[in-house]
């Protein structure tokens, strides 16, 4: 484990360093064999507590020892008797019992002790530390290093269907909030030695474990290093969440456009690892962050790959429909009506001018008001119980938009616009891409409210150059389409079969680039075997 984070001090009001958390005035306390000093400085840090809880009992019978825990968080059957109850009565084919010192290190570790996961420490704090995070410590008089065993039991809940990503064919499994559940599901689908997960402690208060997973053939080695000096230098109090570890580690924290894609599916994070990218996954959260992002990850889902390429590119064609649409429709509508209703055919022209008879408000004026209220309308139906929040989004979207339009303050036109272009919103599978396209609709609607359809070239011209000036860890945020790949291109607008993606993604630069081998590529070529053809079988 790589421990990381640099000690800082605090300045008190009367001038002299304060440490920033109790644990810190044990940095410089080893553990010496003087059971007393080591107890009571441990009780000193954490004796307040009324979880807390220390044991004492003797060794063998002879030595004196304690055991730190917090019942709370360990399995209590296992410390009895895995590691207590031989503790207190040694091993039965023990024909001598050591003395103290390495040789009773030495027995108990050999010959005593039945649990699986124990090690040594000999630092106070890095014990108490431990003993926080849910591990049992014991403390052995005459004896130099301290046991500390993983005893950690937090009750979970249960492996379920990802809430914020529903596939319609693909596995039902999701992160759940412990980090070594999330490890597990993931070797569980990538079983190979290759896999590497490396861990960090981040926060001076919660400590909170990151794992860097990698593949490590495939990974490019400068991209791990570089994913594990933004780490480095994150110096905080707390990280409760994988969303202020993403708010610390992309390259531009001005930009709406998401650059660290978050996702809760196991299947989506080895199929990026297997591409060459890094995975984060924080104790704690059921989010895992996967570096480097480019922007066509936003529009593509698991069904993309499970189900044939003729299907699911014509869907793609329809996200990337309704995603320009989710962006630009609702501006469109307010220059055209403004300052060119010459370009609307006029039968349509003559409905809309019906439409809009007797409505005081200017198209910009209208549309602002219904796209504001279509977003509070949002942020409520997704913060009231799931009870109410589906009965609040019929009543809001029926009777609100029909009184609003009986009353006059609003055309059906501009209803049905608004209509569309949150259902273009829905229609994209990230949740942070789209929240960054629905906020952008906010100023290109006051762009073609000012300047008309000049405005809103305006405002795509600014996006787009915006988004060709953003990288994420030194990747194109448009890749593969700019800078162009041919082979890239094969998995952006459309997705072609695999046979045609037989090589990583380039602007990666992986170590292994070969995904399918050059034999399976001719084998899916060539014709099929028709085994069961009624020419060649026999007759009856």
């Amino acid at each position: 484990m790589f421990l990381f984070g640099r000690k800082k001090r605090r300045r008190s009001s009367e001038g002299g360093e304060q440490p920033w958390h109790s644990a810190d005035r044990l940095n410089d306390s080893v553990v010496d064999g003087n059971l007393e000093r080591i107890v009571g400085q441990i009780n000193g840090v954490l004796g307040e507590n009324d979880d807390f809880t220390i044991r004492r009992f003797q060794v063998f019978g002879r030595f004196p020892a304690a055991m730190l825990f917090y019942p709370n968080m360990i399995d209590m059957t296992s410390v009895n008797s895995e590691i207590l109850k031989p503790l207190m009565y040694g091993p039965p084919h023990a024909e001598q019992l050591p003395e103290e010192g390495k040789e009773l290190w030495d027995f108990l570790l050999e010959a005593t002790l039945y649990h699986s996961d124990v090690r040594s420490e000999t630092l106070v704090a890095k014990v108490v530390s431990d003993v926080l995070r849910g591990q049992t410590a014991v403390v052995i008089e005459g004896v130099e290093k301290a046991l500390l065993f993983g005893t950690r039991t937090i009750d979970k809940r249960s492996i379920d269907q990802p809430a914020t990503e529903q596939v319609i064919r693909g596995p039902r499994e999701g992160f759940i909030e412990l980090l070594s559940t999330n490890i597990s599901l993931i070797r569980y689908r990538l079983q190979t030695p290759d896999l590497r997960v490396k861990t960090m402690e981040i926060g001076r208060r919660t400590q909170s474990k990151v794992a860097i997973c990698y593949m490590h053939d495939i990974t490019n080695p400068e991209l791990v290093k570089e994913v594990t000096r933004r780490l480095e230098l994150i110096d905080v109090d707390a990280i409760l969440d994988s969303g202020y570890l993403e708010q610390y580690i992309e390259d531009n924290q001005l930009s709406p456009f998401p650059q660290v894609q978050y996702t809760e599916r196991p299947d989506k994070v080895v199929a990026n690892l297997l591409e060459g990218r890094v995975t984060l996954i924080v104790d704690g959260s059921p989010l895992a962050l996967v570096v480097p992002t480019v922007f066509s990850q936003f529009y593509q889902a698991v069904e993309d790959y499970t189900e044939r390429f003729l299907l699911m590119s014509a869907i793609r064609w329809a996200r990337l429909i309704a995603l320009v649409f989710s962006l630009v429709f609702p501006s469109l509508y307010v220059a055209i009506i403004s300052f060119n209703p010459e370009l609307i055919p006029t039968e349509f022209a003559v409905a809309v001018a019906g439409g809009r008879a007797g409505v005081p408000f200017p198209a910009i004026v209208e549309v602002l008001v219904i796209e504001i209220s279509m977003e509070v309308l949002r942020e409520a139906t997704i913060r009231l119980p799931q009870q109410v929040g589906g009965a609040l989004s019929i009543v809001g979207v029926l009777v609100v938009g029909q009184a609003a339009v009986a009353a006059g303050f609003a055309s059906p036109i501009t209803v049905v616009i608004i209509a569309l272009t949150t259902i273009g919103s829905f229609a994209t599978p990230a949740y942070n891409a789209a929240l960054a396209l629905r906020l952008l609709r906010f100023p290109l609607i006051v762009l073609a409210g000012i300047f008309g359809l000049y405005g809103v070239m305006i405002g795509l011209i600014l996006i787009a150059n915006h988004l060709l000036s953003l990288k994420s860890f030194g990747v194109p945020y448009l890749s593969p389409l700019v800078p162009g790949s041919p082979k890239g291109m094969k998995d952006l607008f459309l997705r072609g079969p695999f046979w045609w993606m037989s090589t990583r993604p380039k602007f990666l630069y992986p170590g292994d680039k070969i995904r399918i081998s050059d034999k399976t590529v001719e084998d899916l070529k060539k014709p099929p075997n028709n085994a069961l053809e009624p020419s060649k079988m026999e007759n009856p």
